[in-house]
């Protein structure tokens, strides 16, 4: 370390919170409150505890927990001992469970009381493994590993800024997922340009619908802490208990996918907010419909995008004067655009198949690339696969997507989902948003089916409203009015739709039915 440089490192949010605003409330879970000060003294005795107990430099320590301080307090403790996080999915598989823990090689195991089912398939010799009852009471398996740490800060967690923090696993839908590493200075720049895009402060009443597994929770869990502001737990998101958290917590933020999303507002509890509250919408593609729906209720929705190689979200639908006063569907429209680079990204790239730039002409495809300090350093022990990701110096997304005249960029599929019929591209979000303008329908998915003259065309997979109606041929009829023929979906299927456990449609899922027996899942 020189005079003018030091190693950046989320850990110093928290550590600088835990002085700066030592009384003020951190953490909000149930009945229990812990303020800066608290949630210091714990992170810090979860990493002594960690050292206490044999934990090396780079040594992974698993977490498998919903959103509770435990899960949280992880977030600052391990990496302040010199570890590496693993925040798990909990609505995987044991089977799941078991690879992301071998793969990763964790030597602890963090397991939340009502998830320890999910070990079934782990060699409980391998790994240290703790229970975490989440009573905040002694007595309490994690609450007694925590008392064998001192509260005291420790010496600097790295040497290196570079070095890992987290590993994120994929959600492993095509295959088994991979081990996205993060170092501590991409999630200390993400978690400010996060900051900065919601416009979090010392006063702000962040409410966690967004899993912390997922991404580190967009990094959030280390924006939060930099500014002092609140964290409101909640182990599970249930519509009714987020709009009862909205008015007795004072919720000013929070984050969730479209499926999410599309809950809240469809719930008999939603009703317009005396004070504006801020959204970031991240995952898919949020539809006009839902946005003009939260415009409604006074939630403010800002599009953020990304991926989770990009540490969450790596663009922003920044809000240009006098969009504000624009027609609600106009407004919707543009805000449902995936933006510009976050401010400590840097540009992305929207490029044809010989590598150069689409027209800024809002009509030409092209895959997103991206690169710099919010970009994943590789894939864990998975060389061929960082290679092949990072082809050319860039990141390659595998989404596709158009640039504006204006310079922003607008997602309309993914490779993979895009359906090309008669020789003409279709982009299956655009199909789904049209969908989604009928009144009765609450979320829509659309996939490629084969077609014996067209080569494929479209199939709308779609949930109604609780409490509508609406036939597969009115679904149809009202498609007539808003797409060109080629667009128009040969199929309309009423259903529940298949969802990963962070709220994506798992159109694999659709797309694999409709294709079975195939040898090609292409005509």
């Amino acid at each position: 370390m020189t005079v003018h440089r030091t190693e950046l490192t989320p850990v110093s949010f928290l550590r600088r919170s835990a002085f700066v605003h030592s009384d003020r409330t951190a953490v909000v879970h149930g009945e229990r409150r812990h303020s800066y000060r608290e949630l210091g003294e714990r992170a810090e005795r979860l990493a002594s505890a960690l050292r206490t107990t044999g934990l090396e430099r780079g040594d992974r320590v698993a977490f498998l927990c919903p959103n509770i301080p435990a899960l949280l307090e992880a977030h600052f403790g391990v990496p302040a001992a010199g570890g590496v996080l693993v925040a798990i999915n909990y609505r995987l598989s044991a089977g799941e469970v078991a690879y992301i823990l071998d793969h990763s090689g964790a030597r602890f195991a963090f397991v939340d009381r009502e998830l320890e089912h999910l070990l079934a398939d782990v060699d409980a010799s391998a790994l240290e493994i703790v229970r975490v009852d989440d009573t905040g009471a002694a007595g309490d398996p994690y609450e007694d590993f925590l008392a064998k740490g001192s509260p005291e800060p420790g010496a600097a967690p790295v040497d290196d800024e570079e070095e890992t923090i987290a590993i994120d696993y994929t959600s492993g839908t095509t295959g088994r997922p991979k081990g996205v590493m993060y170092t501590h200075r991409g999630a200390y720049l993400n978690a400010l340009s996060g900051a900065l895009s919601v416009g979090l402060g010392p006063e702000s009443s962040f409410l966690w619908t967004l899993p912390m597994f997922h991404c580190n929770g967009w990094c959030f869990t280390w924006a939060v802490t930099a500014v002092g502001g609140r964290h409101v737990c909640l182990r599970k998101v249930e519509p009714e208990r987020v709009w009862e958290l909205f008015d007795a917590e004072g919720v000013t933020h929070y984050n969730a996918a479209p499926t999410v999303q599309t809950a809240l507002v469809a719930d008999e509890r939603a009703h317009r907010l005396e004070r504006e509250v801020l959204t970031a919408i991240g995952g898919a593609p949020p539809s006009p419909t839902l946005l003009g729906r939260l415009g409604e209720l006074g939630i403010r929705a800002i599009h953020l995008y990304g991926l989770t190689e990009t540490y969450g979200p790596a663009t922003i639908c920044e809000r240009k004067d006098g969009w504000d006063e624009l027609p609600v569907a106009e407004l919707a429209q543009l805000v449902g655009r995936q933006g510009v680079q976050h401010v400590t990204a840097d540009a992305v790239r929207v490029v044809d198949a010989g590598g150069g730039e689409v027209p800024a002409d809002g009509q030409t495809l092209g895959e997103v690339l991206m690169r710099g300090n919010t970009v994943t350093k590789g894939y864990f022990e998975d060389p061929e696969a960082t290679a092949a990701a990072f082809e050319g110096g860039w990141f390659h997304s595998g989404d596709l997507a158009v640039r504006h005249p204006d310079g922003y960029i607008e997602i309309r599929d993914r490779k993979k989902d895009i359906v090309i019929s008669g020789g003409e591209n279709v982009s299956t979000v655009e199909v789904e948003h049209a969908v989604a303008r009928h009144p009765a329908v609450s979320e829509a998915a659309v996939v490629a089916i084969p077609d014996e003259r067209w080569g494929e065309r479209p199939k709308a997979f779609v949930e109604l409203r609780d409490g509508e109606t609406a036939t597969e041929e009115d679904i149809l009829e009202f498609c007539r009015g808003e797409l060109a023929g080629y667009k128009r979906p040969a199929a309309v299927e009423l259903c529940e739709l298949p969802k990963t456990s962070t709220g994506k449609v798992r159109k694999h899922a659709l797309r694999d039915r409709e294709w079975a027996g195939r040898e090609r899942r292409v005509n």
